[in-house]
This record gives structure tokens, C-alpha cells and sequence, in this order.
């Protein structure tokens, strides 16, 4: 099957990792949006180019099938929310921190979380 212009379209927009397998050495793309895909290739571009076209053909199929497949993260609307579960030791131990640094807690976990990434 061949995927439409639109799903080769759609196929850039998903979040891509490509890694060396030294088991089977070659490159292996994966998505993330898209745990179930893969693909390999002898560069990391082949790797890159041939999981795209799987992910388009996957997008094309779902179509004409009339399933849903996931919508890419890039996409997506965050509200910038999100709730969190902590013990409440270390809920304390944030809430002294942040008093101490004159900051809300709100802002010194975003801060923290941001130098992680």
C-alpha cells in the first residue's frame, strides 16, 4: 500500500529517535507517539526515512479503516498543567527551599524539572 501525500505529510511531524544496535548492527528509528514502529536502515537517515514511510503507510491504513492512530506530540495542546503526587516530606523540604529562595513552589519545581531535561 501506498501511503497518501497527506500521511507522508503528517509522518514529519512525530517525535523520531534513532539509535545504534550493536546486537544487529544497524541503526534503529523508533517514534514516540508510536511505540509499536520501527525501523532500521545502514545510516541513521535510512534508519529515519524508512520508519516516516512505515509511519505514513500506518497513518494511510487507519484512514481508510476508519481507526484512529495517535495524533503527533508537536500537535498536540498543552494546558500547562499537570498534577503531581509527592510524599509529603519532600513536599515540605520543596515548600522550605522555595521560601528560602523567595520563589512559589510552583516556580522552583518548573525550574528544577527544566534543568533535568
Amino acid at each position: 500500500m501506498e501511503a497518501s501525500k497527506e500521511a507522508q505529510e503528517l509522518s514529519k511531524h512525530y517525535s523520531y529517535s534513532v539509535n545504534w544496535s550493536p546486537e544487529d548492527e544497524v541503526y534503529v528509528a523508533t517514534v514516540v507517539e508510536w511505540p509499536s514502529l520501527a525501523a532500521h536502515g545502514d545510516s541513521p537517515e535510512g534508519a529515519l526515512r524508512e520508519l516516516r514511510l512505515v509511519v505514513a503507510t500506518c497513518i494511510t491504513e487507519c484512514e481508510q479503516d476508519g481507526e484512529e492512530y495517535p495524533e503527533p506530540l508537536s500537535e498536540r495542546k498543552f494546558s500547562g498543567r499537570f498534577s503531581l503526587r509527592i510524599p509529603p516530606e519532600l513536599h515540605r523540604q520543596l515548600t522550605v527551599i522555595a521560601a528560602r529562595e523567595g520563589v512559589s513552589l510552583n516556580r522552583l519545581v518548573a525550574t528544577r524539572l527544566a534543568a533535568t531535561i
